[in-house]
């Protein structure tokens, strides 16, 4: 029998995984995907659906016969044992840095034998975060911007968040909190921190659901949050900015310079 070096059927737990795969012409590869997968579009009518981000269908699984999952994180460590359990091979990512996600893209690459199209899909990426970065130390001034990756309890951004924040020209008002990897670790025991840190900008991101900003000024004492009485509210929906992937890079990027272009605008 010959030597099968590179998996040829893949399912992919998570959104990034998938953009990339369908990024490097390597679609025809997977067989099955997260009910959270919807960049390219078509995704959601090409895969069938086995997981969503903390559950999966184990049986529906086994049933595609892959030769790798692929997975991210400690959220998904019980599905990446059961699964091994079961006798499946599994990959699980677990990077959350702006270079974490150029870092995966070629290492994915190399694991399904593209590793000079994904060194050269990195590098492309690479240049729009270095455009990015451009013109946000082009901005005349610097917004101090609050991300709320969730609402009850208050959740600050991830790393990769934070760091697109300072790229593309603003400032995170709690980048002490990138550092941690959990989102445990990034609740607010003080739900009125963010008034006091007042920020110019808010961006929330609430993990699928939708940004809703009268939630946010009913909240008890929010009254004097700025970005609450300057509307200077804004939602990057979940799939652009929370996958770390290239969503992030590409259109998250650019939803972020469009806000604070927004904000410079309105200060004449």
């Amino acid at each position: 029998m010959p030597v099968r070096s590179t998996p040829r059927r893949l399912v992919c737990l998570t959104e990034e995984t998938v953009e990339t795969l369908y990024a490097l012409g390597a679609d025809d590869l997977i067989v099955g995907v997260s009910g959270f997968a919807v960049r390219p579009a078509r995704v959601r009518k090409e895969k069938p659906k086995v997981s969503t981000y903390l559950d999966a269908r184990f049986d529906d699984i086994l049933a595609l016969k892959p030769d790798l999952v692929l997975a991210w994180s400690d959220l998904q460590a019980d599905i990446c044992a059961e699964l091994i359990r079961r006798g499946i091979e599994v990959h699980c990512f677990n990077h959350r840095t702006v270079d974490g996600i150029l870092d995966m893209i070629v290492r994915l690459g190399a694991m399904v034998g593209l590793a000079d199209h994904a060194g050269q899909y990195a590098t492309t990426l690479r240049h729009r975060v270095d455009d990015a970065a451009d013109r946000g130390a082009a901005r005349r001034r610097k917004p101090h911007v609050y991300f709320e990756e969730w609402y009850d309890p208050l959740i600050t951004g991830i790393a990769w968040v934070s760091e697109l924040v300072e790229i593309c020209g603003g400032n995170d008002v709690f980048a002490e909190n990138r550092q941690y990897p959990n989102a445990k670790e990034r609740i607010l025991t003080d739900p009125l921190e963010p008034v006091r840190r007042n920020p110019d900008v808010m961006i929330a991101s609430w993990c699928g659901k939708m940004f809703k900003p009268d939630k946010v000024r009913a909240r008890a004492g929010w009254e004097l949050f700025r970005p609450a009485q300057t509307s200077m509210m804004f939602e990057i929906p979940s799939p652009i900015i929370l996958q770390p992937g290239p969503a992030a890079l590409t259109d998250g990027i650019e939803h972020l310079h469009r806000i604070f272009d927004t904000w410079e605008r309105g200060l004449g």
